[in-house]
């Protein structure tokens, strides 16, 4: 049984002003997506900006609602559970957002951002033990929990949310982006950091980007998203090197490779 199992996902989305004759103007920002992610794996979700990439990792967590179709986590359908029941699969699914300037908040310190998760789902012990130990486990001192976000660069910040979306250990993290605000070399070792707590944790990943040399290094399996629609999808260095779309084609040949 897949961990993530989507089913006939669609989400629209509607916009006020409408268009001639009263009708509100829609978009169908996922249309119809199936896919599975097996518990241990790395399934790479790549496509250009306005793809649907995105909205479809938030509908997977449902901190969207879907138009229609269904997600099961462990054989659970998550598009079904009342709040208390999705509260507590929080803790065993989480994300890791696009922007580390904005996902954090700027009056907290980095001890409370890290241990709020904590405090929310009642974890008792030595929160700031808890904390110092997910400090080292993202390659940071402690000594960061007494400062705040605008103290650190974008890569120290990323590994902060990092922090926080495995402080409960989960089993499943989207993980949206969260090089493309980066530098090249300090994205690099963010992926590679991922890859690294993939191992020690055995967490399973939905890394969602646009660049296909970076799914390509981290990912086991790759999903090509055009237009809300899943266009094709396989083994990573299959799609990498035959890719039979047009579409990843072109994503191909406009990202450089990685030296």
């Amino acid at each position: 049984m897949p961990l993530i199992e989507a089913r006939n996902l669609v989400k629209i989305f509607s916009s006020d002003g409408g268009l001639i004759g009263g009708h509100p103007r829609t978009t169908r920002a996922v249309d119809d997506v199936s896919l599975t992610i097996e518990a241990g794996e790395t399934l790479g979700l790549v496509g250009e900006s306005g793809s649907g990439k995105s909205t479809l990792g938030r509908l997977i967590l449902r901190l969207i609602e879907p138009t229609s179709g269904s997600v099961t986590f462990a054989g659970k359908d998550v598009t079904a559970m009342k709040s208390r029941e999705l509260r507590g699969l929080r803790r065993d699914m989480q994300i890791i957002f696009q922007d580390p300037f904005g996902s954090l908040d700027p009056r907290m310190k980095v001890l409370d951002i890290v241990t709020e998760p904590l405090i929310i789902h009642g974890e008792r012990g030595d929160l700031k033990q808890r904390a110092s130990e997910l400090m080292r486990a993202v390659g940071m001192d402690a000594s960061a929990l007494a400062r705040y976000p605008h103290e650190f660069s974008g890569g120290q910040r990323q590994r902060i949310g990092i922090a926080r979306a495995i402080a409960l250990k989960p089993k499943f993290i989207v993980c949206d982006e969260p090089v493309s605000a980066l530098d090249v070399s300090v994205g690099g070792q963010i992926v590679n950091l991922l890859r690294q707590l993939q191992k020690e944790f055995g967490l399973t990943y939905l890394f969602i980007s646009h660049s296909m040399p970076v799914v390509r290094y981290l990912a086991n399996r790759i999903a090509v998203m055009s237009s809300g629609q899943i266009v094709e999808s396989g083994d990573a260095v299959e799609i990498t090197t035959h890719p039979t779309h047009e579409y990843t084609r072109k994503l191909l040949e406009a990202t450089p490779e990685i030296a």
